[in-house]
């Protein structure tokens, strides 16, 4: 398989060199196993994909500990939470740094007792599906540019409008599928969501139906980049709001969504704001809103939700290798004024927006400035990313239209 490059690497080996546990989280088949195998000095490797070593480490989780070999690779330990407790113990009697690296395919941070176990001696390292910007291999972050203040104006005399676009968005991040040719990858991504549904799972929530889970990821993918209306969910599945509630959790736990909170200058009023959903890999959106390259070309509307989605996970993923503190949120008022993208570094704010068009508008930006008037002083700049291609100051102060391939050229 053609192997990438993966931007977080330099993060993940400063992590190893100073503390004694590190996780490296991210969905299945996101190249954590690739990336942990190729870090020197090599570890031994042990995966709980192997039935007869979860039985053995839950069985004697301590003993199972002390009989590792030193440095050592857990490949998917969320299905032994059980170890947490024995590592902790371990540490602490050998407190060096680099000897557990810990990959898990569910969200640890969200499982309580492993944040108690290794509080303190465990950092925290995020493995996103593949970026555009390492799929290209390209060194050029629209983010880093965004946040030191590096966007200017700059017309293109070669073309009108960018390329590229839907073809990104339909292939996803995922390594597997950009090896394989359209009907090939779709079918991918179908196994790769039974294969989750039907063993992954079960390695963190009982659920009393996989059916209703994967209708969920379904109308989630009709649904990305909306506003999350849990009551509405549940009345599609058929399910009580308790029971939608516990599915989108999971499926959070699986990195397979993400829930972007609201923004608000008063962060106690962003808790009762309403977040934004998206499906985290826009390849696998695509898939399920059976969407592809020629749909864009259509002018198929659908695809304006699957774009920003797209864009919400390239920055967020530019932000692993740029800054892991950046916080991200939307912003929407009573007057349905929005912007698709809110970032935060302390009290310094961006704010990003997504236009599918290649053309600009008067109204163009109207949520950056609303935003910018907002923050006041702490606005520190915006972005509309269009599909035309010359980058051109808007009318709000330190916001430029951006080619939608900025993300990655």
């Amino acid at each position: 398989m053609r192997l990438y490059p993966r931007y977080i690497e330099p993060v993940l080996k400063a992590a190893l060199a100073d503390t004694p546990v590190v996780c490296l989280l991210g969905p299945r088949q996101a190249g954590k196993t690739t990336l942990a195998q190729q870090l020197k000095p090599k570890r031994a490797y042990i995966s709980f994909d192997d039935q007869s070593l979860v039985v053995a480490a839950k069985n004697d989780p301590v003993g199972f500990v002390q009989g590792l070999p030193d440095p050592v690779i857990l490949d998917e330990v969320q299905r032994v939470p059980e170890l947490m407790p024995a590592i902790k113990s371990d540490v602490d009697s050998q407190r060096s740094p680099g000897r557990f690296l810990l990959t898990g395919s569910a969200n640890l941070l969200l499982l309580p007792r492993v944040q108690e176990s290794l509080a303190g001696r465990m950092e925290v390292v995020q493995l996103n599906p593949l970026s555009e910007m390492e799929k290209q291999r390209s060194k050029n972050s629209l983010l880093r540019a965004l946040l030191v203040g590096d966007i200017t104006t700059r017309i293109s005399a070669r073309q009108n409008s960018v390329q590229g676009v839907p073809e990104a968005i339909c292939a996803g991040g995922y390594p597997e599928p950009n090896t394989r040719t359209s009907p090939r990858a779709r079918q991918w991504y179908k196994q790769y969501l039974n294969a989750i549904i039907q063993r992954d799972v079960k390695d963190i929530a009982a659920i009393r139906d996989e059916n209703e889970l994967s209708r969920l990821i379904e109308l989630l993918a009709y649904r990305t980049a909306s506003l999350l209306n849990i009551s509405s969910l549940a009345n599609d599945l058929g399910v009580d709001r308790a029971t939608a509630e516990k599915y989108l959790t999971i499926l959070e736990r699986l990195y397979l969504i993400r829930r972007l909170p609201a923004w608000h200058r008063n962060n106690a009023k962003r808790l009762i704001k309403t977040p934004k959903v998206h499906v985290i890999d826009s390849g696998l959106a695509a898939m399920l809103n059976r969407l592809t390259i020629k749909d864009w070309k259509m002018q198929s509307t659908e695809f304006g939700a699957l774009l920003e989605s797209f864009v919400v996970q390239q920055l967020i993923c530019q932000a692993g290798w740029v800054d892991s503190d950046l916080a991200f949120s939307h912003y929407r008022d009573k007057d349905k004024v929005e912007v698709d993208l809110v970032i935060e570094q302390g009290r310094k704010i961006w704010a990003v927006e997504v236009k599918r068009a290649a053309s600009l508008q008067d109204k163009d930006g109207a949520g950056l400035a609303r935003i910018a008037a907002r923050a006041g002083k702490n606005f520190q700049g915006g972005i509309l990313l269009y599909s035309g291609a010359n980058c051109l100051s808007l009318k709000v102060d330190k916001c430029f239209a951006v080619p939608m391939n900025r993300l990655w050229a």
